[in-house]
């Protein structure tokens, strides 16, 4: 199939009943006519579901589809794109292990990934993620490269095959957090990553109805490398499925932070309109884009479409689809901004990306709060900067807007 037709069909089981739309088993338990066959369930003998926390059949049906949009072999699904960060992490590292980390990253995940050194973690923070950076930075111990395809806000767009190549030789897991560009723009396991996450809450879901996160496992066979020795068992029994056989025996088990059946249903709902929605907002956030570039009041618009960023030749050589829906700006002071965002009418001041509604953010003081300053430098956030996630509204209303608030600036 190809992409279009996967988003709606891909790894799709329709049951007896013949239902086009997967059912919403609101179960906790389930009930089977055997001990034996019980036993065998646990002990990972025998396929069925047995509790809701471990597998439910609804949510399994979005973790397929979300397998076979991103080209992997398997996935599994969080409450939260957070969750899953935080179990692809610690089903990976132990203590006395390194993390190398882009300091670009969404301020919630840049603080998750900080406070692991509470845990015996070592964690180094790059400014720029690159092929130079990231060889001077590795060690022997160091177990993982994170990072994200576009950062969040800083808008940094990465170079994954020289990333992934340095990844290969040194025998390090690379996870990459595709919230911003989903599938429909870019595959990082193409390109050489170990695990892709999603925030489904984001562009994958897109109405904001629901939170939810997912982990995208492409198969490597890093772990079978002497120093992913807490793989051994797995990869002994479970081969190239050794990542996800060991999260979901461990730590995704454990901690206990499933999707929700509904949710699971309703991002089901949600992904089969993911390529007409992206295409939207890739479109309206190009013609934004250049509408603020091209005004005075606005400075230092950052949007890797445009021809003037730093970054278009990544985007020419990754996204043939175009740049995502996100972009940012700075209005000189935190007055200003805040002036601004007190003006709109028609785009919402919120927390959130990927909606159809275009959203805007103060990023310094909401998702970027629990930084330190010296952070929020190394993730370019600035006092004056607002992030604008693009919808797909009409792109004469989002500007006539804009340009209605900015009078007031």
């Amino acid at each position: 199939m190809k992409f279009n037709t996967k988003l709606i069909h891909g790894n799709l089981k329709i049951d007896e009943t013949g239902a086009t739309n997967t059912p919403i088993y609101l179960s906790n338990a389930y009930a089977h006519n055997s001990a034996e066959k019980l036993e065998d369930i646990f002990s990972g003998r025998a396929v069925g579901y047995a509790y809701t926390r471990i597998s439910n059949p609804t949510v399994i049906s979005f973790e397929r589809r979300m397998t076979s949009i991103e080209d992997g072999m398997v996935a599994t699904s969080a409450a939260s794109g957070m969750s899953a960060i935080y179990l692809a992490i610690m089903n990976t590292v132990q203590p006395g292990d390194e993390i190398v980390a882009s300091s670009a990253l969404y301020g919630g995940t840049y603080t998750l990934i900080r406070n692991l050194k509470s845990f015996g973690i070592k964690i180094k923070f790059l400014d720029e993620m690159n092929e130079k950076s990231l060889n001077e930075a590795i060690t022997k111990d160091t177990k993982l490269v994170f990072t994200e395809t576009m950062g969040n806000p800083k808008l940094d767009v990465l170079d994954i095959e020289p990333v992934s190549r340095i990844c290969k030789i040194n025998n390090i897991i690379l996870i990459i957090d595709s919230t911003m560009t989903t599938p429909y723009l870019i595959k990082p396991l193409q390109y050489g990553a170990d695990i892709v996450i999603h925030s489904t809450s984001k562009y994958i879901n897109g109405t904001s109805n629901s939170i939810g996160g997912i982990i995208i496992d492409g198969g490597s066979s890093k772990y079978s490398n002497i120093k992913y020795n807490n793989f051994k068992p797995y990869i002994e029994k479970f081969g190239s499925m050794a990542f996800t056989a060991k999260l979901k025996d461990t730590v995704g088990r454990d901690i206990g932070s499933p999707l929700s059946p509904f949710n699971a249903f309703l991002n089901l709902t949600g992904l089969e309109t993911l390529s007409l929605r992206m295409k939207e907002h890739c479109k309206n956030a190009l013609v934004v884009a250049k509408y603020l570039d091209d005004n005075k009041k606005v400075s230092q618009v950052n949007y890797a479409g445009l021809k003037s960023s730093r970054y278009y030749n990544l985007i020419e050589k990754y996204y043939k689809n175009g740049a995502g829906g996100i972009l940012t700006f700075r209005l000189g002071s935190k007055e200003k901004a805040f002036k601004f965002l007190n003006n709109l009418k028609l785009i919402l001041n919120l927390t959130n990306i990927g909606d159809t509604k275009s959203i805007i953010i103060h990023p310094s003081s909401t998702i970027c709060s629990n930084n330190t300053e010296e952070e929020k430098i190394q993730m370019g956030v600035y006092d004056d900067l607002l992030r604008l996630s693009v919808g797909i509204e009409d792109s004469e209303d989002i500007i006539e807007d804009i340009e209605q608030a900015l009078k007031a600036v």
